[in-house]
């Protein structure tokens, strides 16, 4: 069996550029590496209108089950395969964002998290990262934004929900420790790599 790991976090945090440095890294080691990311319906559903008249947004519950049933194609025919031929894979996103995304960030009670997390292991087959990185960029959020330009309905609501989102995946690495592991995005791209690789070969290594 593989590895499967996850990056997470706000965007603007570097999840993309690391992603591919970490990957070469691990290839050049002699690892067989699949990089992935949710599927292209996920972009579609950043923007989506209904294109009739005034824009009507997407009921949360809506976007959810897309996400949802996305992912759930995404797992059967890439991720699952590759992980039982023994590849390390890392995926840009995962149940985490759904969590963050569609329920910490909008406010969701315990009950409405819990029942996210269930139907988010039905979409993926009981499938969980063996890791999953949170970049942070604490401090930096409105700089950052700024830089890349509001580019979708989620960015557009500004750097409170950017904070609110931050929150989310904070409080969910410290709800799971084991597994999910905070990596400060603001050191410079070698510096963030090494963390990066550092903790990808404790897992592959067996290590604690």
């Amino acid at each position: 069996r593989g590895f499967f790991i996850t990056f997470e976090g706000i965007d603007g945090a570097g999840k993309t550029t690391q992603q591919h440095l970490a990957a070469q890294a691990l290839r050049e080691q002699g690892y067989d590496v699949l990089e992935s990311r949710e599927p292209v319906v996920l972009s579609w559903l950043k923007g989506a209108r209904f294109g009739v008249g005034p824009e009507l947004p997407l009921t949360t519950a809506t976007q959810t089950l897309l996400y949802l049933a996305a992912r759930s194609e995404h797992v059967d025919k890439l991720l699952r395969p590759a992980v039982e031929a023994g590849k390390i894979i890392i995926c840009d996103r995962f149940n985490d964002s759904t969590l963050v995304y569609q329920g910490l960030a909008q406010g969701k009670t315990p009950e409405e998290i819990a029942q996210l997390r269930r139907l988010g292991s039905f979409a993926t087959g009981g499938l969980e990262p063996d890791l999953t990185l949170v970049f942070d960029a604490a401090g930096k959020l409105l700089a950052r934004r700024q830089q890349r330009g509001v580019q979708d309905r989620y960015e557009q609501q500004g750097l409170e929900f950017q904070q609110r989102l931050r929150a989310g995946f904070l409080q969910l690495a410290e709800a799971e420790p084991e597994r999910l592991q905070v990596i400060d995005a603001l050191g410079s791209q070698q510096e963030v790599t090494a963390k990066v690789l550092q903790a990808i070969s404790r897992v592959i290594s067996g290590e604690k």
